[in-house]
């Protein structure tokens, strides 16, 4: 049996609007990506952006076997937040302990700012829904977390902030056009951090119903005309969840098996699980 923390970067105002708008909590989609691979594996929810709430130390940091990072709709780089410095101490407490961690989005960013990067607003502003042609770097095509994936693949993605600056200890794996980083392995201190921007424990169903959450900030920024158009690109995205084997929807949202099936999207958490955590119990 493996024992999990997932770390839920969301302050409480964020986690009760996804219950208000019927978005799936980002630790419950990682707990089933993770059950894929681990059906008996078990999880502790810490919601580390709540002030309130007392975070992991010393010796109890070791009690698990690694820790996963979801996302966040906080500022990183707000330096003077609570809620955010404290999830800074926790992650370099977290290195420094020698535990395995795997995030995305958010998870990324953290990783990479506490250890000594930078992370800032893209200025390209919101890269949301499928993130297109992420590129293998040369390293990325010999890391065990990209193991199996194509060079070239797309992923699911919500976000505005980037990585700017990789720390020291930290190698770029994959990119593309919109995100320069958006892969990386981050070593610091005494632990390892395998982190993506994109976010492989997505699926349509759950990307489709934070998009339709989104549905104003998406019309604000351009993204379309008015919010009944979301609605279509919504239902639309929905019925392909429900239909994967769709010719027509496949091409409406230009998607390939990268997306669709779960044994390509999901293979970095596979792979966390094969070449970082499992090594790390026998020691």
């Amino acid at each position: 049996m493996m024992n999990f923390a997932i770390l839920n970067g969301y302050p409480k105002k964020s986690r009760d609007r996804f219950d208000a708008d019927d978005v799936g909590h980002p630790h419950d989609l990682f707990m089933a990506a993770i059950r894929r691979f681990v059906p008996d594996a078990q999880f502790d929810i810490i919601y580390i952006a709540d002030v309130d709430k007392a975070l992991p130390s010393g010796a109890n940091l070791s009690s698990y076997d690694a820790y996963i990072w979801t996302g966040s709709d906080l500022t990183i780089y707000h330096d003077d937040d609570e809620r955010v410095t404290r999830q800074i101490e926790l992650s370099r407490a977290i290195f420094d302990a020698g535990m395995p961690s795997y995030g995305s989005c958010w998870g990324i960013q953290m990783a990479v700012l506490a250890s000594g990067g930078e992370v800032k607003k893209n200025p390209k502003g919101r890269e949301w829904s499928i993130a297109r042609d992420i590129r293998l770097t040369e390293a990325g095509k010999q890391s065990p977390l990209l193991k199996g994936k194509p060079e070239v693949f797309d992923g699911f993605i919500m976000h505005l902030d980037e990585v700017t600056t990789l720390s020291s200890g930290t190698t770029l794996l994959a990119t593309n056009e919109h995100t320069h980083v958006q892969a990386a392995e981050v070593n610091y201190l005494n632990g390892t951090f395998w982190s993506t921007q994109y976010h492989p424990e997505y699926n349509l169903y759950e990307m489709a119903r934070l998009i339709r959450a989104r549905a104003h900030p998406l019309v604000r920024e351009g993204f379309f005309d008015k919010v009944e158009d979301v609605q279509h690109y919504v239902e639309n995205m929905f019925a392909l969840a429900q239909n994967p084997a769709s010719d027509d929807l496949r091409s409406e949202f230009n998607v390939r098996d990268n997306i669709i099936n779960p044994d390509i999207r999901q293979l970095e958490l596979h792979n966390w699980l094969e070449y970082l955590v499992k090594p790390s119990l026998k020691n």
